[in-house]
């Protein structure tokens, strides 16, 4: 497909990113069952709020899908098609974690966070990810003579902003709303790079990062799909997104575990903003550091978002029972309810 440089009117708004040249492509392909745009996204997010804090009175599925504002047969087949399991089924899993959990007496961080079902590996280990940092020469090259291919697809978390170099993926951010506040991020951390528009690639590689099957994406079943990385960020930065890699791919971790985790015990705020300073959502998996009480805490795309993703481990879990349950790690005592 040949680029078509941005010199007329664009076929959408919200294309413009300043200090470089930017070039449009079209998508071609169409989405994988699980990917959902922006409205679906929140509907499905509002009814796994509610299912959440609701779950210990067993609501019906009108109930549900009320919350998500669609009919129960609408909002029945959206949650299937996302989730890959019914709300019913997701409903009776954590109605069953919780009551495992209560007549197992004390509960860790990571056994509370299971009872309400924020659990999982999830699609992570379907990666082999490498991560490359910049060089001190290329950092304070601010990404001269480096061109990026950024655009927006659906992913099983509504549409999000992929980037990539020719040495890897260097930018996953989710839209909470305009899609501009996203490529000026972008281009503000890469000011002297060359961003070029390419929502075809930008879908492709969501399809890489989620494959359509689990255990199955391009590289052929069986093979973990290889995703490399290129950050910028500072050495402590690096330190803590590369144990996150490590532990976080696990399953729900703390603050306080993490920094132990990358050797910097004592350091929980500072790996705390680390944390909240990752610029590749998902793949660096941010979303599975709690706070000490259990609780989800913030979340730079959204704590709805953030209780979406840990429940879709979940989902997985109930849809393929021989893939084994995760992997827990360590961590302080909480109450499931701290996690709704």
């Amino acid at each position: 497909m040949a680029l078509r440089p941005l010199t007329g009117a664009p076929r959408r708004k919200n294309r413009v990113a300043g200090g470089g040249a930017v070039t449009i492509i079209s998508p071609v392909h169409t989405v994988s069952d699980r990917f959902v745009g922006q409205r679906d996204f929140r509907r499905i997010a509002h009814a796994i709020r509610y299912i959440a804090a609701r779950f210990r009175e067993q609501p019906r599925l009108a109930a549900i899908a009320s919350a998500a504002g669609l009919s129960p047969f609408h909002f029945n087949r959206l949650f299937r098609r996302w989730a890959g399991v019914t709300p019913r089924q997701y409903l009776a899993f954590l109605t069953g974690r919780a009551a495992r959990e209560a007549l197992a007496g004390s509960a860790s961080v990571l056994e509370a966070a299971y009872a309400v079902g924020l659990s999982g590996p999830g699609r992570l280990h379907d990666l082999m990810v490498t991560l490359e940092a910049l060089t001190p020469g290329e950092l304070k090259a601010q990404g001269a003579g480096v061109a990026i291919r950024y655009g927006f697809g659906e992913t099983p978390f509504g549409t999000a902003l992929l980037a990539s170099t020719a040495r890897g993926v260097c930018r996953l951010s989710f839209c909470e709303g305009s899609e501009s506040p996203l490529v000026r991020q972008l281009q503000a951390h890469w000011p002297q790079a060359r961003l070029l528009r390419d929502d075809d690639q930008a879908q492709q590689l969501a399809r890489r990062i989620w494959p359509t099957r689990r255990g199955v994406g391009a590289s052929g079943a069986g093979q973990a799909e290889r995703i490399n990385l290129l950050v910028r960020g500072t050495n402590f930065q690096l330190r803590v997104w590369r144990a996150l890699l490590e532990v976080g791919a696990r399953g729900p971790t703390t603050y306080s575990a993490l920094a132990r985790a990358a050797g910097l015990e004592g350091s929980a705020r500072a790996v705390g903003n680390a944390v909240a300073a990752n610029p590749l959502g998902w793949i660096i998996p941010c979303h599975n550091v709690l706070r000490e009480d259990g609780s989800l805490g913030g979340y730079q795309w959204g704590e709805d978002r953030k209780r979406a993703m840990l429940a879709w481990g979940s989902c997985d879990i109930i849809a393929h029972p021989e893939q084994g349950a995760p992997v827990k790690g360590s961590a302080r005592a909480i109450s499931p309810n701290s996690l709704v």
